[in-house]
């Protein structure tokens, strides 16, 4: 049984500004469902003739566990298992292996875990779990796929932890996301157009490295935006940052997660219309990159067109919460 020390010590309570995010949210939500049950009613699941969500093809093969695989079981902070974060787990370990764990230097081996999670698994919507699942599935939403790229970089013996931050969502984003169903679209505008974002950070060569493995190639090509890098932070680029909502954790927290279980028993329908859409977002953006010459030319061409300039945020100035520094 993990102790309160341990609770406190890896992260799993919630921090302050946490705390303020999921209590705004969790309000939000229910005010927006009270103030919308003839939506929730007709909206809670999809008719009979609607286009239905189909979960893509895992895009990988998991190596059988072997006891030969090297793996480290290391008890320091950042490297340990967390909630949901198990860097011991079978597929973990396997996937580890064959990327090149303790075979390449810190890195070579966390780029290619970068580039792993981010080209290889698919956004979904879903419940948060056990990261062995979500490598079993191949799908998840952005902190699934941190959670994934914080498991492989534990494994191999480099320190890894989660940067969290409420955030402005680009228009293309919101489009293809929020504005997917009505419902969702109530409770985001609701809650003053910001939503928890995430990204990953391995400790590399002395200094931490970010690693924005969330969003595929491809809806960021059909977002416009260039293609991320590993060690290009999102925020200044794709992401504008709410002041004084930037967290650091080792951990994701207790009660994470808990809004999305919420929607998805009360209204599945929701969740299968948002994913819906993320897919007809990424074939847009395959298409464009295939139009374009493949990724490498997309991005090389989108970054000359933008150049250092981020995409432009409708900011707008909200009562319903407010964020001290």
């Amino acid at each position: 049984m993990t102790s309160l020390r341990e609770m406190k010590d890896k992260g799993y309570i919630p921090q302050k500004m946490q705390i303020k995010l999921f209590l705004g949210g969790g309000i939000s939500l229910s005010k927006t469902l009270l103030l919308n049950m003839g939506d929730l009613k007709k909206l809670r699941v999809m008719h009979n003739n609607a286009e239905r969500y189909v979960r893509p093809i895992r895009q990988y093969d998991i190596p059988t566990f072997n006891n030969n695989m090297r793996y480290c079981e290391s008890n320091e902070k950042f490297l340990r298992p967390t909630l949901y974060c198990n860097p011991l787990e079978p597929e973990v370990i396997a996937l580890a292996d064959k990327l090149g764990a303790f075979k390449k230097s810190d890195q070579e081996f966390a780029e290619a875990a970068f580039h792993f999670v981010k080209e290889k698994m698919i956004l979904e919507i879903i419940t948060i779990n056990e990261v062995g699942e979500t490598f079993r599935r191949g799908t998840g939403t952005c902190f699934h796929l941190i959670t994934a790229f914080i498991a492989l970089c534990r494994c191999a013996g480099i320190k890894a932890r989660y940067k969290m931050f409420a955030m402005n969502m680009i228009k293309a984003w919101y489009e293809a996301t929020v504005e997917a169903d009505p419902l969702v679209k109530k409770w985001y505008d609701s809650m003053g157009y910001f939503m928890i974002e995430g990204e990953g950070e391995a400790y590399i060569d002395g200094k931490w490295v970010v690693a924005h493995v969330g969003a595929e190639a491809e809806r960021q090509a059909a977002a416009g935006i260039p293609i991320t890098k590993f060690g290009e932070d999102s925020i200044g680029n794709w992401f504008s940052a709410i002041p004084g909502t930037i967290m650091i954790s080792e951990s994701i927290p207790y009660g994470f997660g808990t809004a999305t279980k919420l929607i998805k028993k009360i209204a599945p329908g929701s969740i299968e219309r948002v994913n819906i859409s993320i897919q007809k977002q990424i074939a847009r953006g395959r298409k464009i990159i295939e139009d374009a010459g493949g990724e490498n030319a997309y991005d090389k061409m989108t970054r000359m067109q933008r150049g250092a300039q981020m995409p432009k945020l409708d900011i707008k100035l909200r009562k319903e919460i407010i964020f001290e520094e």
